[in-house]
């Protein structure tokens, strides 16, 4: 009894010291053997390892591709046109025993730290080169502009033992206190354009109007024109026909003019008339011959 009674604990310290000395690395994961705080291996591939127990430790890291979110930060393109940018980043850890040793037990929070602090410095260098407008990062161009974000990032992360594998920018707005000045000025060029358009419209207007008023005073005159000539040889006409009429019977030429003038003079409700009464006016009503 006394014997199993010593053995017993014995068996279960020596079954704690394997159970201790074992580990699982998941597929998902790397892990570092350390040894009094000393790298002693590196274990990548998942499944079981053994490690020393009470002596060394096991610290384990992400494998998998992480994301980081930037802050807000302001940047100044080549036309000092300020802009707030913010980036997000997709990296790995690509060395982990180079990653512990840059970052030591800070982890992955002290590895972003550092990893934000590359990829500001990254956009403001990037964004505020000389080559750069603000017209250039809200184009098209923008792609080209990530792609060297992301390319001068991957070589200053590299002594973290970090691999950046992609880089883009979210958001490209204007700082609060230039908005109201950019509204005022986009108002005011779209109302200068209106006013252009307005001015245009009436001198469109003018000449369309001009030329309707030339029309017409050209219309009119050759309206005139043409109703005078009308007029003239109607009267041409009417005065051969009394010519011709006149030549062929001068009296019945005589009594027609006669009878034309009383119509003339006699017309309306004033009918009185005061002449002389030998007067030549009254010859065609005195007897049936003229004349007598």
């Amino acid at each position: 009894m006394n014997r199993t009674a010593f053995i017993l604990p014995i068996i279960v310290v020596v079954i704690a010291a394997l159970l201790s000395s074992v580990f699982i690395v998941d597929e998902r994961e790397k892990a570092l053997v350390l040894q009094f705080g000393q790298i002693k291996s590196i274990k990548e591939d998942p499944g079981l390892a053994f490690k020393i127990p009470l002596i060394q430790e096991v610290v384990k890291y992400d494998d998998r591709i992480l994301s980081l979110e930037t802050q807000e930060i302001e940047v100044t393109p080549s036309d000092d046109r300020r802009l707030v940018v913010d980036a997000f980043a997709r990296y790995r850890i690509a060395d982990v025993e180079q990653f512990r040793r840059a970052v030591g037990v800070g982890g992955i929070r002290a590895a972003e730290d550092r990893l934000q602090s590359i990829l500001n410095a990254q956009v403001r260098e990037v964004l505020g080169s000389d080559q750069v407008t603000s017209n250039t990062i809200l184009s098209s161009e923008r792609a080209d502009l990530m792609v060297r974000i992301r390319d001068q990032s991957r070589a200053r992360a590299l002594p973290l033992g970090v691999e950046v594998v992609d880089v883009r920018l979210k958001q490209t707005n204007l700082p609060n206190q230039n908005l109201e000045a950019t509204f005022a000025r986009m108002r005011a060029e779209r109302e200068r354009e209106a006013a252009d358009e307005i001015a245009r419209g009436e001198e469109a207007a003018l000449r369309v109007r001009a030329t309707a008023d030339r029309t017409v005073v050209e219309l009119e005159s050759e309206a005139e024109k043409t109703s005078e000539i009308t007029r003239g040889e109607a009267d041409a006409l009417r005065n051969n026909i009394f010519a011709s009429a006149f030549g062929q019977d001068q009296e019945f030429f005589e009594f027609y003019r006669s009878l034309a003038a009383y119509r003339a003079a006699l017309k309306g409700s004033n009918s009185t008339i005061v002449m002389s009464p030998d007067s030549e006016f009254f010859d065609y009503l005195k007897s049936d011959t003229p004349g007598e």
